[in-house]
C-alpha cells in the first residue's frame, strides 16, 4: 500500500484552490438580487400600471423595469425618494435597471400616464422616509393610487 504525501508544492496549490473557491463563493453571495417590474397597458385590476406596484428589496438589490408594453418609462417622483438617493429616469419604450442602495421609500411614475395613476413604490430596507412620503401631494389619480400604495406599507 502506498501513501500519498502532500509535497510543499501540492500543499500550496491546494491552499490557493481553496482560497479561490472561498473568494468566488463570497462574491456570489455579495451580489444583489434583481426584481422585475413590468410596465403594462392593462394590469389585473386597471389600465396603465406597473406590476407589481409595490416591491420590497434589500439595499444593493436591482430593480429592472421591463418594457412589456410600448409607450412607458420609469422615473422617480422627486418628493418620494430618500434624502441622499439619486433619482432615475428611463426612456420611453426602454428597459431600465437601477441598483438602489440608500434605504427608504422610492416613488416612481410613468411620465405619459402619470395623471392616469401609473405610479409605484419600491421600499429599500427600512422605509425611513415613509411619513414624509405620505405628506407628498400628487396630482389626480396618481395621488389616489399613491395614497393607497403607501397605506399598505
Amino acid at each position: 500500500m502506498t501513501r500519498a504525501y502532500l509535497t510543499p508544492h501540492r500543499a500550496l496549490r491546494a491552499a490557493i484552490l481553496a482560497l479561490a473557491v472561498s473568494i468566488a463563493g463570497s462574491s456570489l453571495s455579495l451580489a444583489g438580487e434583481t426584481v422585475e417590474i413590468k410596465m403594462l397597458n392593462k394590469g389585473a385590476d386597471r389600465y396603465m400600471v406597473f406590476e407589481p406596484e409595490v416591491v420590497r428589496i434589500k439595499p444593493g438589490d436591482t430593480i429592472k423595469f421591463v418594457a412589456a408594453d410600448k409607450g412607458h418609462n420609469a422615473v422617480t417622483i422627486k418628493e418620494l425618494i430618500p434624502t441622499g438617493a439619486e433619482p432615475f429616469r428611463g426612456k420611453i419604450n426602454e428597459e431600465l435597471a437601477i441598483t438602489l442602495s440608500t434605504p427608504g421609500v422610492y416613488g416612481f411614475r410613468c411620465d405619459p400616464h402619470y395623471t392616469l395613476g401609473m405610479v409605484g413604490v419600491v421600499v429599500v430596507g427600512e422605509p425611513a422616509n415613509l411619513d414624509a412620503a405620505k405628506q407628498a401631494k400628487l396630482p389626480g389619480k396618481a395621488g389616489e393610487v399613491m395614497t393607497r400604495l403607501l397605506g399598505t406599507l
